[in-house]
């Protein structure tokens, strides 16, 4: 779900080509989710091999991985931990969207009812112990960095970001910029055209770029009171926020009142908060992250990556070598651009 903070905040357009010679820390599992719910057959199912295994999400980080260094990007993927105890209510109501979407996708199926087959098959995804410890092989196969997080992916990939061993933390969510990332990206998985659900249309997606300090130069907030916004509309750890509270009341409150108890004492009226405020206030400034992970880019093992897809997941071999032969030349421009702008500014 993540904070919606769309409506308040400016983004600007840029190619991925801007990125080139650029470190990223990618949230792995958002990554993920968006290729197991992309990626997928006319009747809505996943790409499996020959043995039912999925393998949506291994397509989507082969090739949007190879993609990304042939362009000169050096991406490192961040892997969640233990979710937060405050994380419990969210992840509750996930595994029951799931559980309805589950139903209603077998219904459509049986029917016939193809639209909506493929728009409920999307919110069935689900990212299973297995596919991780494969999406982590094969990005150890392909010379990319992977980092576990001791808890949030997201909150690790922010903190990377802020302590300049990175230049960006890239999810589709905006919680990246109340975990501190001094800059976001958005759209590095999805670029490229999208049918919108249940409409006969389509978007061209492109990636983003989001400033924290201009963020909250716009809003004339610190990040303390962007986190108090986002509490109220609703984050990841109280999905609902406060009824009837949109991003913009939530502005005007976070900017009349000094601190969140008086907010608290004027919402009163609208009911109690799910999870004491404070404690996320202190999840977000303060949260389990770790350092020691070690960021290292290495030409791919294309023999290791076609073992493993084509002789074990059911790749085809032409492709797979394919996307694979376009990486080193990107790694190399990858690691010469840094040391190029050194030299002439």
């Amino acid at each position: 779900m993540g904070v919606q903070l769309g409506d308040l905040i400016s983004r600007r357009k840029i190619s991925l080509q801007d990125l080139s010679g650029k470190t990223i820390a990618i949230d792995a599992y958002n990554t993920l989710y968006q290729f197991l719910s992309i990626i997928r057959g006319t009747d809505g199912r996943p790409l499996m091999d020959e043995d039912g295994r999925v393998t949506s999400h291994l397509s989507g980080l082969l090739y949007r991985t190879a993609n990304l260094v042939e362009v000169g990007i050096l991406p490192s993927y961040v892997f969640d931990g233990e979710p937060p105890k405050l994380k419990r209510l969210e992840i509750m109501r996930r595994e029951e969207v799931k559980r309805v979407a589950t139903v209603k996708y077998e219904k459509a199926l049986k029917e016939g009812r193809m639209e909506e087959v493929r728009v409920y098959a999307q919110a069935t995804a689900k990212l299973r112990d297995y596919m991780v410890s494969d999406a982590q092989h094969l990005l150890s196969l392909m010379g990319i960095p992977w980092v576990q997080a001791p808890s949030e992916g997201e909150a690790q990939a922010a903190h990377m970001a802020a302590k300049g061993d990175v230049y960006a933390a890239a999810s589709q969510d905006y919680d990246s910029l109340l975990f501190g990332a001094p800059v976001l990206v958005r759209n590095m998985a999805i670029t490229g055209r999208r049918k919108l659900p249940r409409k006969n249309a389509y978007i061209e997606v492109e990636p983003e770029i989001v400033e924290l300090q201009k963020v909250l130069g716009q809003l004339n907030i610190d990040r303390t009171r962007l986190i108090h916004l986002g509490i109220l509309v609703g984050t990841d750890y109280n999905p609902d926020g406060i009824q009837g509270i949109g991003p913009k009341t939530a502005l005007k409150l976070v900017t009349q009142y000094g601190s969140f108890q008086d907010i608290r004492e004027h919402l009163k009226e609208k009911g109690s908060f799910p999870v004491d405020p404070e404690d996320l206030v202190k999840l977000f400034l303060e949260p389990e992250v770790m350092d020691r992970y070690k960021l290292q880019w290495t030409p791919p093992d294309i023999e290791g990556v076609v073992a493993f897809l084509c002789g074990e997941r059911s790749f085809s071999e032409e492709r797979v070598r394919k996307a694979l032969s376009t990486m080193g030349s990107g790694l190399k421009k990858a690691q010469e651009r840094p040391t190029l702008e050194r030299w002439f500014g």
